[in-house]
């Protein structure tokens, strides 16, 4: 069984910085692409960040220039770093993990953790 497990979300200013962490199995982190999704009031879940096994990693136009996901893979734990946030970033942030096999794609969900951007 794999379990994904979110952490970091809360109450946050607009302008202000946020650091959500994923934490899962050894096995998953070092083969499957990890990512960030997010799901906000009304809006249909959509990707954020992503990151190969290797590091290279894959934005939404949303998130450049504001947003770092980052991995490490002996430690088991991907990480978005969030920053100018925007009332518009409030969401339920998901963590991802997804590998393609040559049938079939594999892949896993987190619970989710809160991120609200508001005064």
């Amino acid at each position: 069984q794999v379990q994904l497990v979110e952490s970091g979300g809360g109450l946050v200013q607009p302008g202000g910085s946020v650091r959500l962490s994923c934490v899962g199995p050894e096995s998953i982190f070092g083969h499957y692409e990890m990512g960030w999704y997010r799901q906000g009031p009304g809006n249909q879940r959509e990707l954020v960040a992503s990151i190969t096994s290797g590091g290279m990693t894959t934005y939404a136009d949303s998130a450049k220039g504001r947003f770092i996901i980052t991995r490490n893979n002996k430690e088991h734990t991907v990480w978005l770093q969030m920053n100018s946030l925007k009332p518009e970033d409030t969401a339920v942030y998901y963590c991802h993990a997804e590998f393609y096999f040559s049938t079939q794609k594999d892949e896993y969900w987190g619970q989710g953790t809160q991120v609200t951007v508001s005064l």
